[in-house]
């Protein structure tokens, strides 16, 4: 997608502190962090929200899951405790329409989240 921002990040056009690649998911630093700890993993492909996922995208969804949590124990998150957010649509706070997993950590977290 032309004007994503995610699509972007991923292909470098725009600058971020990238601190994961494969060849399907590239995470980095969120710019406005809300907890200590604030990583986005996005998939390479373009996929506007949760609702746009289909059956071939499981592998995809799993693979997004497990890179947040491998990222989250590389981090040292992993014993303390560690929240995955996924947003999807603007009720739900999504304002990137390019699905990505919020990891945040390092400081206690409050129910219900917002």
């Amino acid at each position: 997608m032309a004007d994503c921002l995610f699509c972007k990040i991923v292909k470098g056009e725009i600058p971020a502190k990238k601190i994961h690649e494969d060849d399907d998911t590239v995470a980095f630093l969120d710019i406005n962090p809300q907890a200590p700890t604030h990583l986005l993993v996005v998939p390479r492909r373009h996929i506007p929200t949760l609702n746009d996922l289909g059956p071939d995208d499981d592998a995809l969804a799993g693979k997004l899951l497990r890179v947040a949590a491998a990222l989250a124990k590389e981090r040292g998150l992993a014993g303390r405790g560690w929240r995955a957010v996924l947003n999807t649509n603007a009720d739900a706070g999504q304002t990137v329409f390019h699905i990505h997993a919020h990891v945040l950590g390092g400081r206690r977290m409050t129910w219900p989240p917002g």
